[in-house]
């Protein structure tokens, strides 16, 4: 019985002491996406998609049966030079469009750009997925640093109690300084407590947003988030979508230009075809024919489609130029924002270091009995408030970084 208690504790501490990174998250993300594997079977569609089209221009070979008796009952039926009575058709027929080779890699292109399209909405989505995984992990993870530097100064003012205690009791200090003192534990307890409900709330949104249903309290590693190089403007995902659309717009033009050439189809069928009039046994045959469709006037159709197109790409390219300029000041926006941090996070520091000295005297100072509890309060709130400002500054540095990471990337 007592290697199975000991067991069960060992399971128990282990569960309590499971930690978790940033990879394992994204990957329970883009695991249980369904919009990404939406995508990926859209793309699957489109290449098949492509193959039916190829297909169709293939020689359409039909089977056909038909049998047919009309029979003359006392005069009346059908006229037998009409119906001949009876008859019996068993034929196999050919039918093969006649399509140019510009035809064909048309058809072809405007397929895989269906398919590019896709690939590069599966990418966008896939950024978005990450990045907004990325943004959560970086909340709790500034929520968890924040319990533990909490955590720490509602220790050091416990420790503080029992001296403080003893002072008072040796009138060295007032009974109401020492209720100060223990108000200011209480307050910092109440704090921590909110401080976990925040982190169990920021890390129950972060499995909510990876897909999975999970209320177990776990550690989180802290996040390694760099900024990464930034790329060209022309390798950029959001700006290869405009050139896609272009593309396609270009592609749609040859596509109303080979509607307006002749088509050509090439009939054929073989088998047998009787009436039973005469020699039922010698027909069997082939025939041969041949389609061609001419466009000649269709109220100057070919024209307006033409314009229509050409208005659409100037629509495109004025949104891609707007996009490509709002861009570039996005990332100047976001890189102005990082040096900002940078600048803000030294000045912190610096008031962190007069804070932890001012701490230092104090509890020098409570040994001795000449320290303000209200000021040693003071003292503690600021150190509290500079701590967070340092977690809090810090956590916007790495949202700035993964939102640059995200204009700036490919993934």
């Amino acid at each position: 019985m007592k290697w199975k208690l000991l067991l069960l504790i060992f399971i128990c501490l282990k569960s309590f002491s499971q930690e978790k990174d940033l990879n394992y998250f994204i990957t329970k993300a883009q695991n249980n996406s369904p919009l990404l594997k939406d995508y990926s079977n859209q793309i699957k569609s489109a290449t098949l998609d492509s193959l039916l089209n190829r297909a169709v221009y293939k020689p359409q070979v039909t089977g056909n049966l038909n049998a047919n008796y009309s029979p003359i009952i006392n005069g009346f039926g059908y006229d037998l030079a009409l119906s001949n009575g009876q008859s019996v058709a068993g034929l196999i027929g050919v039918n093969q469009k006649i399509i140019g080779k510009n035809g064909i890699n048309s058809q072809s292109a405007s397929f895989q750009l269906i398919k590019e399209a896709l690939v590069l909405n599966q990418k966008i989505t896939l950024k978005d997925l990450n990045k907004t995984i990325v943004a959560q992990y970086i909340s709790a993870s500034a929520s968890s640093e924040q319990i533990g530097f909490n955590q720490k100064i509602a220790t050091l003012l416990k420790q503080e109690i029992s001296i403080l205690k003893k002072l008072t009791q040796n009138a060295i200090y007032k009974q109401t300084d020492y209720l100060i003192f223990i108000a200011t534990v209480k307050q910092q307890d109440l704090v921590l407590l909110q401080l976990k409900q925040q982190y169990q709330n920021d890390l129950a949104l972060l499995n909510y947003l990876s897909g999975e249903t999970d209320t177990t309290f776990v550690y989180l590693k802290k996040p390694e988030i760099i900024l990464k190089s930034i790329q060209p403007s022309d390798k950029i995902v959001f700006l290869k979508q405009f050139e896609v659309d272009s593309l396609k717009l270009q592609n749609q033009n040859k596509f109303i230009d080979y509607n307006y050439k002749p088509s050509l189809s090439l009939l054929g069928d073989a088998g047998y075809n009787s009436s039973f009039a005469y020699q039922a046994y010698k027909n069997f045959g082939f025939s041969l024919g041949l389609g061609l469709s001419i466009p000649i006037y269709d109220g100057n159709q070919r024209v307006l489609l033409h314009q229509k197109n050409d208005a659409a790409l100037a629509t495109n390219l004025a949104y891609k130029n707007n996009f490509n300029k709002q861009y570039k000041q996005q990332l100047l926006m976001l890189n102005l924002k990082l040096k900002q941090s940078a600048a803000v996070e030294n000045q912190l520091q610096l008031q962190l270091l007069i804070a932890d000295a001012l701490i230092e005297a104090n509890k020098k100072l409570l040994l001795t009995g000449d320290a303000q509890i209200t000021e040693y309060s003071i003292a503690v709130g600021n150190l509290i408030a500079i701590k967070n400002a340092i977690s809090q500054n810090n956590s916007n540095k790495l949202q700035i970084i993964n939102e640059i990471n995200y204009w700036s990337f490919n993934d």
